[in-house]
């Protein structure tokens, strides 16, 4: 039995993992760990939670938890997750990572220290129709990469204390949706960028609303990624790979489960696809069982989460603006 502890009473929480956990005989949510003690028990009870703590480090100390599953904002993943990991316990630990990529360093050398798994759930990442499109770049359907294109808007209104809206926490559009096409086309490259450019709106000092930025590539290749949260923003997730033999794109890689298409255009005819699977959330949880049970090395977390949040930072930094927790 694998018995999970969640640092926050998240809203991300009943999809991410108490909906895949429901699904599995052999994974519990057994406790809760929320600063308020009435919506942690409103929470727990709303999800079948049996015990709630108020105190963060209590969850990690206690034997009936056997992974922390860290979904606070970004400003409490550094230090929680360390204690977690010193503790003894595994971490599932929510995108953005860290505030910045001296936080994700200090992370990940906790996690070496102490030998356990730090995961990031970059959910998308576990769903096998991304795991397609790497295959297909791989195989050389579309040539050499020549060119990259990725985006990630959703509207996220303002309201007073919305998370994605106070920089403090770890807010922005770029640490909520850009760190998506960011990893999109880092994993689909196999390497890590140079951040040539890169333009913010700020509706709000020191939140970026919009952002957009242009990477380049070992060997010269280019990649545009943006990201936008403004409250007239249309959902749209994409990316577009261009080779030199072709064009592969994937709309809505974040969550394929609810629809996606796979294109593949080469001598002017264009090839659909899609690949079929559970929600993105019971793959990730299928992955962190097999790395916990040593039938999977991780893919996520380790040093693509520092280089991820590095890329995060530059483009902060080059676009006038200084990176979270700086």
């Amino acid at each position: 039995m694998l018995r999970i502890g969640l640092l926050g009473a998240a809203k991300i929480a009943p999809p991410a993992i108490i909906g895949p956990a429901d699904d599995r005989a052999e994974v519990e949510i057994t406790a809760l760990a929320c600063r308020d003690a009435a919506r942690g028990r409103a929470f727990a009870d709303e999800h079948g939670i049996a015990s709630v703590e108020t105190d963060y480090e209590a969850l990690a100390r206690r034997d009936d938890v056997d992974l922390i599953y860290n979904a606070l904002p970004p400003v409490r993943h550094a230090d929680l997750t360390i204690a977690a990991l010193e503790a003894s316990k595994p971490v599932l630990c929510e995108k953005p990572f860290a505030m910045n990529a001296g936080e994700a360093r200090s992370m990940t050398d906790a996690a070496t220290r102490t030998g356990l798994p730090l995961i990031e759930a970059f959910h998308y990442r576990f769903h096998p129709a991304f795991g397609h499109v790497v295959e297909l770049v791989e195989s050389g359907v579309i040539g050499t990469i020549s060119s990259m294109d990725a985006a990630f808007n959703v509207a996220i209104p303002y309201r007073e204390g919305e998370l994605r809206h106070t920089a403090p926490l770890g807010g922005g559009a770029l640490m909520d949706l850009g760190c998506y096409p960011i990893h999109w086309v880092r994993t689909v490259a196999g390497g890590e960028p140079i951040i040539r450019t890169a333009t913010a709106r700020q509706d709000r000092p020191g939140i970026d609303t919009v952002m957009s930025a242009k990477l380049e590539f070992p060997g010269g290749v280019p990649a545009n990624i943006s990201c936008s949260m403004a409250e007239d923003a249309d959902f749209s997730a994409h990316l577009t790979l261009t080779g030199t033999d072709g064009t592969l794109s994937i709309l809505n890689p974040l969550a394929p489960h609810h629809g996606h298409k796979i294109s593949i255009t080469r001598n002017g005819e264009t090839e659909t696809l899609k690949v079929e699977g559970a929600t993105t959330y019971h793959h990730q949880l299928d992955h962190v069982t097999d790395v916990l049970a040593g039938r999977a090395q991780q893919i996520t977390g380790g040093e693509d989460a520092v280089a991820n949040m590095t890329a995060i930072d530059a483009i902060y930094m080059a676009a006038g603006m200084a990176p979270r927790g700086t």
